[in-house]
């Protein structure tokens, strides 16, 4: 989705529900040359779901608005189900980092309807 519309996805990995890995791995995304990190998956309600938690940590400034019109736009399609969508969007070292759902239609919500219309205005703020 994101080189359909023009942007470069410079990698793309799979790791376990590790604090200790996904710190380390967004961690080296913040030093790429990257203007933009998207993590999908571990965003839910049980013990190994983790990225909300880590992520929030590395975060300068939190995007609260994100994860709010997310689970509005959830709750359009799922309902009450909305409720156990976490998602959250903020700043790291003048990258925007994504957070979302690992579920295929929770990722297409999040990029077509918030991450794709407003990513390139979301990364020259985070960059100034």
């Amino acid at each position: 989705m994101l080189s359909n519309a023009g942007h470069k996805v410079i990698s793309r990995i799979l790791i376990p529900d590790s604090q200790r890995d996904l710190t380390r791995e967004i961690r080296k995304a913040e030093r790429s040359r990257a203007d933009s990190i998207i993590v999908c998956g571990g965003t839910g309600i049980t013990e190994q779901d983790i990225t909300i938690e880590v992520a929030e940590k590395l975060l300068v400034k939190h995007i609260p608005g994100f994860g709010e019109i997310f689970r509005r736009l959830s709750y359009d399609e799922i309902g009450s189900a909305a409720l156990l969508s976490r998602a959250l969007a903020g700043v790291i070292d003048n990258k925007v980092l994504f957070c979302l759902p690992g579920s295929a239609d929770a990722v297409r919500l999040a990029m077509n309807r918030l991450i794709l219309p407003e990513i390139s205005h979301m990364i020259k703020h985070a960059s100034e």
